[in-house]
């Protein structure tokens, strides 16, 4: 994914990315309030050299780096039992060298003789007993030990007490701006990896580049999600002037561009039910009725007709009578009011659906509806779930494959794209329906004139 695409994601997961910030900040805050309080007492003693009235300019040189060298060594000394057994025998301390060792930290900076002594303990007056308890002893350690020689040199090196450990007054830990920074930041993380995640698994199409990436053709149009399509399937007659109604008029002009010679027959489908085929079909021959052409709509979905109910016309007798030769066209092609719209319906369910829809008399059947219409649109069933939509294709222009944001995976897309390919026929372009206000990416139009050069 490009980094536009990310963004879209977090858009959509929007509520899931701040679900974990605030899941995280309340977990910083929780563990800030149920963290005991600890204070930090330090101590700072410096590693001196001494040396010696007679002593040259290479000893003190000699000196001064020694020195600077068992800063190091005294550094890992400090925590050693030599040091943190007298501590604790002198404080009668319930505890053992090694984990009183884990309470104390040293410091030093490059190229420093000042050792930084530091010791948590719940109670602040504990904590700078020990620190300075920890200097006395450490001092002890190297001065009576590890610096005493049996014999005098140039040089001799001591510990001085710098700063002795105060009784603190504030406490180190909780820190509850930082908890609540580092209980942020991890929540805000996990809820963008979440987020990330879910939309990697997740492979339903939202948007035209999604269903574009599924299906390399035009997204023809893009139609708006309306909680009233059930009831009012037919946008562009019950509600002309309203946004899916636009929305199908701007498909209209889009497939105006697919025409072979003036005229088109063009497949409407689907991978899977529900993604509006049969609304998309239905709209789209009102709309180019109403912009003048002849237009003959055929309900190619002898499984689940819907067209008859939607018009609200008879469809008992229609396309799989005439098939069987039991009726003939104009018999049971009606015209829809005073339009330029006329209907086939599906007609009586036949058990035999695909082998109509593939014989020579279905062939024939479209040569006739394209001599006698500008625009003939057939709505057929679902490519996954049965063959008819691809063998319809065969004698199309080419078919329009819809999709339904949200809902239609884009593998199942993809799958059905490559079955009207299978067959020798087109996939002429996409259709997006469910579209939330949020989720279209561009008008329509200006899609397919951005790619036409229009």
């Amino acid at each position: 994914m490009e980094f536009h695409d990310y963004l879209r994601v977090l858009r959509r997961q929007l509520v899931l990315v701040v679900a974990g910030l605030l899941i995280g900040l309340s977990t910083g805050a929780l563990v800030a309030m149920l963290t005991p309080p600890r204070y930090e007492a330090s101590a700072d003693v410096m590693v001196t050299v001494q040396v010696s009235d007679t002593a040259t300019s290479s000893d003190r040189a000699l000196a001064t780096s020694y020195a600077m060298q068992a800063v190091g060594t005294y550094r890992t000394v400090l925590t050693s039992s030599l040091v943190l057994s007298p501590v604790i025998e002198d404080l009668n301390l319930s505890t053992s060298p090694e984990r009183l060792a884990g309470r104390i930290s040293t410091d030093a900076a490059v190229n420093s003789a000042i050792i930084s002594i530091s010791v948590e303990n719940r109670n602040p007056g504990q904590a700078a007993r020990i620190a300075n308890a920890v200097t006395e002893s450490f001092t002890t350690v190297v001065t009576e030990t590890l610096e005493k020689r049996e014999q005098e040199t140039a040089y001799s090196v001591r510990l001085v007490t710098l700063q002795s450990a105060q009784v603190p007054t504030v406490p180190v830990a909780p820190n509850l701006p930082l908890s609540l920074v580092v209980g942020a930041l991890i929540g805000l993380a996990v809820g963008i990896g979440v987020a990330l995640l879910r939309a990697t698994l997740d492979q339903r199409v939202r948007t035209a580049s999604d269903v574009e990436a599924s299906v390399a053709v035009p997204v023809l149009g893009q139609i708006p999600l309306d909680a009233d399509a059930a009831e009012h399937p037919l946008a562009v007659s019950s509600a002309p002037q309203g946004q899916r109604a636009e929305a199908f008029r701007a498909l209209r002009t889009n497939v105006r561009f697919l025409f072979s010679k003036g005229q088109g027959v063009f497949v409407i489908t689907s991978s899977g039910p529900g993604e509006g085929k049969s609304t998309t079909a239905g709209n789209l021959a009102l709309a180019f009725a109403d912009a003048g052409h002849r237009v003959a709509l055929v309900d190619g979905d002898l499984r689940l007709p819907r067209i008859a109910e939607y018009f609200g016309i008879e469809g008992g007798i229609g396309l799989s009578d005439v098939l069987a030769g039991r009726v003939e066209l104009n018999d049971v092609i009606e015209r829809w009011g005073r339009s330029a719209l006329f209907i086939l319906p599906a007609g009586t369910v036949p058990p035999n659906p695909a082998e109509l829809l593939g014989s020579r008399t279905m062939a024939q059947l479209v040569e006739a509806l394209t001599a006698a219409f500008d625009v003939v649109i057939i709505d057929a069933p679902p490519l996954l779930l049965v063959t008819d939509a691809a063998v319809i294709a065969r004698v199309a222009t080419g078919a329009i494959l819809v999709a339904a944001s949200g809902s239609t995976h884009a593998a199942h897309l993809a799958d059905a794209g490559k079955g009207i390919e299978a067959v020798d026929a087109r996939v002429l372009g996409t259709v997006l329906t469910k579209v939330r206000a949020a989720g279209a990416e561009k008008n329509p139009y200006d899609a397919h004139a951005a790619r036409s050069g229009a």
